[in-house]
């Protein structure tokens, strides 16, 4: 039964049929192979996986991202980077790391990360003599990093599916996504040292202070947010709906860069992609139900263990495949089919499932961006009009400096535990 569904999904998938309905008829097929009746089990295991007070954090968190993206919040906070780090050589460059690290802690989707910091970005790079496919890297890798820094709509899912707080997963991701911030930024200095990057954009003190007062209420919001939920005031669902509100005020009364004509448009787009999730949730949970009735995760933990392989090398093993299919996949589908498998193997392992869990967002968010199919760097290459064969050259190194932080995230596990630990999560 695991062999067709394996062949099913990758023939469906070869044949450019969307990841969800490959997922769902991979597993269709391999209950009819096994003699089940198939329907109600799908049926069922879709309705269970969706059943989750925790998951309606994500359709709020799609949607807090949408209005922050057109809302006028990006654009702040990205001026703020600016003025914060143009005066080093590859500034421009580095504005970019240093804004994803920001705006992905107020918008929760990676989605709405390439597409606010691309379109601000971008342009700029360009005019300011970055070749586009070297800006589309940059923007990329960032968002790349990104995915690390809470809130993460892909932690949301994990900690529903490992039974693990979600905001732990939160604190233990900001050190982390630090990590590989430091070493993607290391990367574009020394480049930008050797040349190919754009000039310098000093920015005198006056204006640093003007940017940082127009960043105020934006920065406001990962405060509510993150001291909300580790203070124990609300639980992170409540906080997606609590930043819906915010960007709304905000975009709507204070900056009135979103129209109510607008709106309908907006709350659409949000419904779309928070529908392509859900179904592409519930698609692989019929997978994952697949594997643990053949008990390929007891089979896993038989092999790992007859191996003889330590926790290190059981995190390298499938940090590596979580990049891979993270490429193929979307995190959500790659997250759900795989985790279960190897919950009991870390189980067995006595490895923290904290920090196997921020190893695989990190993971799943380097294989994202993946040259060359990596979904997005094709969302990022559409917003420079490039093609993305245009991107893969100058994208490998920003890949491999984001593989060398997780490196360091596995082998120095308190990188990942030291928040969670001293705020008692």
């Amino acid at each position: 039964m695991v062999a067709l569904t394996t062949v099913v999904f990758v023939i469906l998938l070869l044949l450019a049929v969307p990841v969800a309905f490959s997922v769902g008829m991979a597993g269709f097929a391999g209950l009819w192979w096994s003699g089940a009746y198939p329907l109600p089990v799908i049926t069922q295991q879709m309705f269970l996986t969706a059943d989750s007070f925790v998951l309606l954090a994500i359709p709020l968190f799609i949607l807090a991202g949408a209005l922050m993206e057109t809302g006028g919040i990006a654009v702040r906070l990205v001026r703020f980077a600016q003025a914060l780090v143009g005066w080093i050589r590859g500034g421009l460059a580095m504005a970019v790391v240093i804004a994803e690290y920001i705006f992905s802690g107020i918008s929760g989707s990676t989605i709405a990360d390439v597409s606010a910091i691309g379109a601000t970005m971008i342009p700029p790079m360009t005019r300011a003599g970055y070749p586009p496919e070297e800006a589309v890297s940059v923007v990329a890798a960032a968002s790349a990093m990104g995915i690390l820094v809470p809130p993460c709509i892909l932690m949301i899912i994990i900690g529903a599916i490992a039974n693990v707080s979600v905001a732990a997963l939160f604190a233990g991701g900001f050190i982390p996504a630090l990590v590989l911030g430091i070493a993607i930024m290391g990367y574009i200095y020394v480049r930008a040292r050797r040349g190919g990057m754009g000039p310098v954009q000093p920015a005198s003190l006056r204006e640093l202070g003007r940017s940082f007062l127009h960043a105020l209420i934006p920065l406001g919001l990962p405060i509510i947010i993150f001291g909300g939920i580790l203070g124990g005031v609300f639980t992170p669902t409540e906080a997606a709906a609590v930043a819906v509100f915010y960007a709304a005020i905000v975009g709507l009364f204070i900056y009135q860069e979103i129209s109510w004509a607008a709106l309908p448009e907006i709350l659409i787009r949000s419904a779309v992609v928070t529908a392509n999730v859900c179904f592409l949730l519930g698609t692989a949970a019929v997978v994952a139900w697949i594997l643990a009735v053949q008990q390929v995760p007891a089979l896993l933990v038989k092999a790992m263990t007859s191996l003889a392989a330590g926790p290190v090398v059981f995190l390298f093993l499938t940090a590596v495949l979580f990049v891979l299919l993270g490429a193929i996949l979307e995190g959500p589908a790659t997250v759900v089919i795989l985790l279960p498998t190897f919950l009991p193997v870390v189980k067995q392992l006595n490895i923290d499932l904290i920090h196997y869990s921020i190893v695989v967002t990190a993971a799943v968010g380097i294989g994202l961006f993946l040259p060359p199919i990596g979904v997005g760097l094709f969302i990022s290459c559409e917003i420079a009009k490039i093609t993305v064969d245009r991107a893969v050259r100058p994208m490998l190194p920003y890949v491999l400096f984001l593989c060398l932080g997780l490196v360091v995230v596995i082998l120095v596990p308190w990188f990942t535990l030291i928040l969670p630990r001293l705020l008692k999560l």
